[in-house]
This record gives structure tokens, C-alpha cells and sequence, in this order.
């Protein structure tokens, strides 16, 4: 059985972080050389001490927290079916379970001739590793709390802006029009009509089958030709998609909605949509293009409202490693969202 992964599972406070995103592991990076460089002005009697004291933090600092990184991305997995608590002692014991070793088997690098005393040095850079870890595991789970109640507020941004009267009164009066002429349209078009707003007020998965977004989009289209008619084509450019990939959900419909809106139902002679999705490598590509004609008294809210609320919705759930990116020209308008292949899982 196929199953969604809902914020309640995935994005919830205490959640360890996910060590594979790079996002993670640059925050880990700047983070800890940060602290280190803290520590390294503490310790200088000047400043032109501190580059010498940064090197030697630097000689301890960097095999563990390289190890750590590429060992924590293997367990990766593994970290994924422990508890909070659980999941963050471990972490804090392979970190251990590596400066004990460095520290040893690093001889003179870290135990200079004519200091004793290698017991205080062993517990000392122990301590300092617990330290590091539970300062970012911190920064992590304070995060994760603020981000999962800025992910909720961005879904409600997209509820209301997905549930738009205009929409609504303009769809039941096209389905009026043909109610008598083509029931059998006007039938299927109401069903369409309520798939949508089913999928609006439904409670929201963070990430849902991309199948399941592209039926909901060509049933959105299928409404608005009813309204705009001939006018309005949509081409459909599956290249590659595979089956089992996730996105978030109305990602894709929104762009189609402003491509509707400020693109095709503003020009006198209409025109084609152009949507490609396809996957390369570990990425999906999400691309709609739709002819434009820029007014010089336009204020392009509702372009903005859409992209800010796609942009914080990418970053909160993928960090840096989705993008987007917008071109617009002359006679076109084109978004294009690179994200993550993440694939859905089974069961």
C-alpha cells in the first residue's frame, strides 16, 4: 500500500535532522567552525594568536566532524526508526566513539612532549563533543518547532488562496451553460469541481504522489476551458516522470492558475501552456511556461503571492536543496522548480 508522508510524521518537533540534506550538514559545517573559532579567540593571549590557535582546534576538529558527517549520513536510515531521545543519544555516542580514537591515535598532534596529564585531555575533548553535539541538536529541534508552525501557515496561505471565489462563480456558471446542452459535461465537470475543493480543505500531506498532483491540474484545466474555451490549450510534456515521485501538494496547480489568470484569459487570441516535468538524476524539474503580455500599470501581486508561497514552502521542507527560478520575456512568462526525487514509499 502505497502511503503520503503527512508533516504530522516527517516535520514534527522533535525530529532528529535529516543528515543526508546539505542544507543539514552546511549548518552543521558553519556551526561547529563557528564555536571554533570562539574557542580559539578565548584561548589566544592576542590576535595574532588566534590563527595558531584556530589551526590547532582545526587539527582535533576536522576528522571527527568529517567522520561524524559521512558516518551519520550512512545511519542515515537506522537513525530514522529511533525516538528523539533515543536517536540523539546515538548520535552524541558515535561522536564519542570517534574523538576517543582521534584523540589516541593522533600521538603528538594532540598530547605535545612534556604534558602529562593526557587523562584531563581525553575528558576534556569528550566533554567538548558532547557539548557540540547537543548545541546543534538544539539548533535543530529549536528549528524543526519553528519551522513545522511556518509550514502551517504557509498551507493556509494556500488554502485561501486555492478556495478563490472568482473561481468558484466563474466555474458553476460555466457549468450552467451547459447543463442542458451537454449534461454529461456538466456532470463531469462538477465532479472535477469537487475533486478540487475536496483536495483544498482536506487536511495536507507534506508530500504527495505527483500523479496524484497532475490528475487535479488537468481536471483545474479541463474546468477553466469550459469558461475560456478554444482559446486555451494545455501541453503536457512527461518526460521521464517517474511513478513513484512526490512533491508537495498544489505546487503545481497555483502556476498553472496564475499562467490562467495573468497569461492566457488576458490575451485576446489566447494560447498553449506549456507544462514539463521530468527527472534527472536525483532532481525533478517542474516547468510552465504560458504566453505573456506585460501592462505597464500591472503590479504582478498575484505572480508574487504565488512564487513567495512556493519559495517558503521549497525551503522549508527541502532547505537549499530545491530552487526556483523565474524568466520572464516580452511575449512569455516561465517558472521552473528544481527539486529533490524523492520517492514514495511502499508497504
Amino acid at each position: 500500500m502505497n502511503k503520503s508522508r503527512s508533516i504530522k510524521q516527517n516535520v514534527r518537533p522533535d525530529a532528529l535532522p535529516n543528515f543526508r540534506n546539505l542544507g543539514v550538514t552546511l549548518r552543521i559545517l558553519l556551526i561547529s567552525n563557528g564555536f571554533a573559532l570562539l574557542q580559539a579567540i578565548l584561548l589566544a593571549n592576542a590576535w595574532g594568536d588566534v590563527p595558531q590557535r584556530m589551526m590547532e582546534i582545526a587539527t582535533m576538529l576536522t576528522p571527527i566532524l568529517l567522520a561524524s558527517l559521512l558516518l551519520l549520513w550512512a545511519a542515515q536510515p537506522w537513525l530514522n526508526r529511533l525516538g528523539y531521545w533515543r536517536g540523539a543519544l546515538a548520535v552524541t555516542a558515535l561522536v564519542l566513539g570517534l574523538t576517543l580514537p582521534t584523540y589516541y591515535f593522533g600521538g603528538e598532534v594532540y598530547r605535545p612532549l612534556g604534558r602529562d596529564d593526557a587523562y584531563f585531555d581525553a575528558v576534556r575533548f569528550m566533554l567538548i563533543s558532547v557539548l557540540m553535539c547537543g548545541i546543534l541538536l538544539l539548533h535543530f529541534r529549536w528549528r524543526s518547532q519553528v519551522l513545522t508552525r511556518a509550514l502551517f501557515d504557509a498551507r493556509l496561505q494556500v488554502l485561501r488562496a486555492r478556495i478563490r471565489p472568482h473561481f468558484l462563480f466563474n466555474s458553476i456558471n460555466a457549468v450552467l451553460g451547459i447543463v442542458r446542452a451537454q449534461p454529461k459535461q456538466a456532470e463531469t465537470a462538477l465532479e472535477d469541481m469537487a475533486d478540487l475543493f475536496r483536495m483544498a480543505m482536506s487536511e495536507e500531506d507534506d508530500l504527495v504522489p505527483l500523479r496524484q498532483e497532475i490528475k487535479l491540474c488537468k481536471q483545474y484545466i479541463a474546468l477553466e476551458q469550459l469558461r475560456i474555451g478554444d482559446r486555451m490549450r494545455a501541453d503536457w510534456h512527461l518526460q521521464d516522470v517517474p511513478d513513484d515521485a512526490l512533491i508537495p501538494p498544489l505546487l503545481l496547480q497555483p502556476l498553472l492558475e496564475n499562467a490562467v489568470y495573468h497569461g492566457i484569459e488576458r490575451l485576446p487570441q489566447g494560447g498553449c501552456i506549456d507544462i514539463v516535468l521530468r527527472c534527472s538524476g536525483d532532481e525533478l524539474h517542474l516547468n510552465v511556461k504560458n504566453p505573456y503580455t506585460l501592462r505597464s500599470n500591472e503590479p504582478h501581486q498575484g505572480n508574487r503571492v504565488a512564487l513567495s508561497n512556493i519559495r517558503e514552502r521549497l525551503d522549508l521542507l527541502f532547505d537549499v536543496e530545491a530552487r526556483y527560478k523565474v524568466d520572464s520575456g516580452k511575449n512569455y512568462y516561465s517558472v521552473e522548480i528544481v527539486m529533490p526525487y524523492v520517492k514514495e514509499k511502499t508497504t
